[in-house]
């Protein structure tokens, strides 16, 4: 069933519409937006690994006492 011509040019209109208005909106939203904070220090990898170590460990001991 063949789509009408005018039915064709009222859902290109609606469709070119939609996205006009998605865009403008977008660029509302990117003037609007405060610029993002400094990234803090970097993670202390040593602290992380010592941590992950003494976790493990207790884990490793109670499965050990509970048996």
């Amino acid at each position: 069933m063949p789509i009408k011509p005018q039915v064709l040019a009222a859902i290109s209109a609606a469709i070119q519409e939609f996205l006009l208005e998605e865009e403008l909106a977008m660029q509302a939203a990117a003037v609007s937006m405060a610029p993002a904070a400094a990234p803090g220090p970097p993670p202390n990898l040593w602290g992380l690994a010592g941590r992950q170590a003494a976790m493990q460990f207790r884990t490793l001991m109670q499965r050990r006492s509970l048996r």
